[in-house]
């Protein structure tokens, strides 16, 4: 079970523990299965290259997912993730390191909720960054 973040222990320019994936070729074909995004450059290595890739390639909602994963895995059980919003700035080739990531941008009380502003991001091992957004959760208080 994951360890409770509350909301007096996080600051601002805080990074939040980095999530590992190594999406390999059957889990994309299983993601392909399971989102019904059968586009060839995901499983299919001869379509990817006609198409000027090296290698097949991360759906991008699968890193959306990823994304989702780093945040929810952090919060807690008491934690909740109010919104999230990425957008594919490049490709991310199977069976490659991905790290995924968070910083921590803003925080701020709304009525009753303690929230968090955080910019999240899928790196390549180069550390470019391929996906990048933006999130906001809820976070349990001490104080409440």
């Amino acid at each position: 079970m994951a360890q409770q973040v509350y909301y007096e222990d996080v600051a601002e320019g805080q990074e939040i523990p980095a999530l590992k994936k190594h999406p390999t070729r059957r889990q994309l074909v299983m993601w392909a299965g399971a989102s019904e995004d059968f586009y060839e450059i995901h499983y299919d290595t001869d379509f990817a290259r006609k198409n000027k890739l090296d290698n097949v390639v991360v759906h991008g909602r699968l890193k959306a997912a990823f994304l989702g994963q780093l945040l929810t895995d952090w919060i807690g059980p008491d934690g909740a993730l109010k919104k999230m919003s990425c957008r594919y700035k490049g490709t991310d080739p199977s069976n490659e390191d991905m790290s995924i990531r968070g910083t921590v941008t803003a925080k701020r009380v709304e009525g009753n909720e303690h929230l968090v502003d955080l910019d999240i991001r899928t790196e390549r091992p180069d550390g470019s960054i391929t996906t990048q957004g933006f999130a906001t959760v809820s976070l349990p208080s001490r104080g409440a």
